[in-house]
């Protein structure tokens, strides 16, 4: 390989003396063994893409579009929701709800994954803030999709229970009544947003205390008859993507883990991973369908392997 060089780029390594040489060896062998270990680092690997959405909008309704309605920056059409749900199903994409994530990548021990999810890409698709759209536009994709192609779809809904309902909400609230119709179908897994949407990180320990645990009691009650395990609530996602060692001590009194909004894939390697600091990609209406399922796809050596993450034994 020195040789090579020395032949092709003669201007670069002339006058060729041994010293130059060992140099060159050096900084090969270097290279290639940064690059084995990216490439072994990459295979271990397992990267599940986590999609954090905020409201849906009709954007073939002049109602749902400007001057009749805000944008708002984290709105997403049901035009190109679609399609991206559509094809994760097509490619028998594993639904994570977040009992599944927390069983199966996060506790210690680990529950071993039952085999028909084993070869199967994973990702989790979660909702922020509890808007109405979740009911009104996400749920009839998700009863049309397993109409379709007989596969249920577990979507997660991070919820604030108090603006459950409110009509005075600058979007549009579900209520209980519309969580309970989500959860019996099958479709949502019901977690905490906080109960005001308050930023974590800004109020007092007591105010703290309030938004995480009457969370979780309102939404388990919303749900109790149909919740005996109470899986419900169990896990939050923070408002605003804040969060600091406070709120972490808070939460683990109340959640088993917590989501950030941070535009990064989670990944799982050599380390447990961090519980209550999971990442979630951003989604807003600047990203198209297919970048979004380039988002899903894995990353560039689990492509050329033909997997999107590797098996979990």
């Amino acid at each position: 390989m020195v040789n090579f060089l020395v032949d092709k780029l003669p201007e670069y390594f002339q006058p060729i003396t041994i010293r130059k040489k060992r140099i060159i060896s050096f900084l090969l062998a270097f290279l290639l063994t940064l690059i084995s270990s990216q490439v072994i680092l990459e295979i271990i690997t397992v990267e599940i893409p986590i999609f954090g959405f905020h409201d849906i909008v009709d954007i073939q309704n002049p109602q749902e579009i400007p001057p009749q309605r805000r944008d708002f920056p984290g709105d997403y059409s049901q035009q190109n929701l679609e399609p991206f749900l559509e094809y994760l199903v097509a490619n028998n994409y594993w639904f994570l709800s977040t009992q599944d994530f927390d069983d199966y990548f996060l506790a210690k021990p680990k529950k071993i994954v039952p085999a028909e999810y084993r070869d199967r890409p994973k990702v989790m698709i979660s909702f922020d803030d509890g808007n109405k759209s979740i009911y009104t536009h996400l749920l009839p994709i998700l009863e049309k999709l397993e109409n379709k192609y007989s596969q249920k779809i577990k979507v997660v809904v991070f919820v604030n229970s108090g603006f459950l309902g409110r009509p005075d909400s600058l979007i549009k609230k579900v209520n209980c009544q519309d969580l309970r119709d989500g959860f019996q179908k099958g479709f949502y897994d019901i977690q905490s947003h906080g109960l005001n949407h308050e930023n974590l990180t800004k109020i007092s320990i007591k105010a703290l205390d309030r938004e995480l645990a009457e969370d979780q009691i309102r939404l388990r009650k919303c749900t109790q008859d149909l919740d005996p395990n109470q899986i419900v609530a169990s896990h939050i996602a923070y408002p605003f993507g804040a969060v600091n060692k406070q709120v972490d001590k808070s939460v683990a009194k109340y959640y088993s883990s917590g989501y950030l909004y941070d535009s990064l894939k989670f990944k799982l390697r050599f380390f447990p991973p961090n519980k209550y600091r999971i990442s979630r990609l951003t989604v807003n209406s600047k990203h198209s369908t297919k970048r979004l399922i380039r988002l899903a796809s894995g990353n560039w050596l689990h492509k050329i392997v033909g997997k999107s993450a590797p098996k979990i034994i």
